[in-house]
């Protein structure tokens, strides 16, 4: 059944596709571009960007995502949904075309301004210090020289939270590595759970819980090591629920990477459910199946205030706002334009 969306203008597209004087066929063309660029996976065409400016077609996270880079504007300002607090809403009406005097963004203010959606979840920790040190990570890696000490980043989340998204921008930005639990471990999970007489892509069973997800960890975190002991940064990105919800596991972590001089920040990407749901349906991978089918038993036993245990930042992503920014970041940087 369909979702209803509400709040959705489809008007407004139109209206910012003739402010700039594009055709449809021009818009096509650039929605390509775009998603060639940040590998958002669309075909655009004429009869596509019709049915989404008419309201037939609700565009999905892909070309609402592509649509915002191309208008350089955020969803609420396309009308997609509601603004959020501290957004701009939606106009009515778009001025005169003006688009040959834009402004063309900063590239260091686009990169601060993605990493603004990074505030302090305890009152021990320095969110600007820390978004200090990833756009100085960031300038050195952009001029060919990092020379800075180790730094592991941990970005924990609920599925479809968009973890993996911000990990892997905080990985362009600084040259560090992308440790990623899934990409590390999921064919030999796979087979694990078979030959432990499960489901290959089972990931709600005692079975995996209790034999095989330790494993999965365990093999991360050994990974960050191994890069960590030779002065190599690293991102990990995993959910880090059960890791997250430990003071002993936490401090442990934390002693350790002291012990060996290492910096440690811990970054938990909150999410609302539909904007979750939306992303885990989207991506259709076959280990969110079950998430999928018992979506309502899934999701009550999700804590969405759940909080990592000890010093942690955190990332709101509601609505996909935080990710929208990080597309806005990644465009400049590539010297995207219309």
């Amino acid at each position: 059944m369909a979702r209803k969306h509400p709040d959705w203008k489809p008007d407004l597209l139109r209206l910012h596709r003739e402010e700039i004087g594009l055709t449809l066929e021009d818009t096509g063309e650039k929605l390509r571009e775009i998603a060639e660029r940040h590998g958002f996976n669309i075909a655009a065409n004429f009869q596509t960007i019709w049915g989404h400016e008419k309201g037939s077609v609700y565009p999905g996270p892909h070309y609402r995502r592509a649509y915002c880079r191309l208008y350089r504007r955020n969803e609420a300002q396309l009308g997609f949904r509601k603004a959020l607090p501290g957004e701009d809403a939606p106009v009515e009406s778009i001025p005169a075309p003006a688009s040959a005097q834009r402004k063309v963004p900063d590239q260091p203010d686009a990169v601060r301004k993605a990493l603004s959606s990074i505030r302090e979840g305890t009152d021990d920790v320095d969110s600007e210090a820390l978004r200090a040190r990833v756009v100085n990570a960031w300038s050195r890696h952009s001029a060919r020289a990092s020379t800075d000490g180790p730094t592991v980043i941990l970005v924990g989340g609920y599925a479809g939270s968009g973890k993996s998204e911000f990990a892997k921008f905080l990985g362009g930005l600084t040259g560090w590595p992308i440790l990623d639990k899934d990409s590390l471990t999921r064919p030999l999970v796979d087979q694990l759970l078979v030959s432990l007489g499960g489901e290959a892509h089972d990931r709600s069973s005692d079975l995996y819980r209790e034999r095989v997800r330790p494993l999965e960890y365990r093999c991360l975190m050994e990974a960050a090591w191994d890069n960590l002991d030779c002065g190599i940064s690293a991102i990990l990105d995993a959910p880090f629920i059960a890791e997250f919800a430990q003071p002993q596991w936490m401090q442990r972590f934390q002693n350790r990477c002291r012990s060996k001089r290492v910096s440690v920040a811990t970054i938990w990407v909150e999410c609302d459910l539909e904007s979750m749901r939306e992303y885990i349906e989207f991506r259709g991978a076959a280990r969110d199946a079950w998430k999928v089918e018992a979506w309502e038993e899934y999701a009550s036993g999700l804590d969405l205030k759940f909080r990592p245990q000890g010093p942690h930042f955190v990332v709101d992503n509601s609505l996909g706002a935080a990710i929208a920014l990080v597309d806005e970041a990644r465009d400049v940087l590539s010297g995207g334009g219309l």
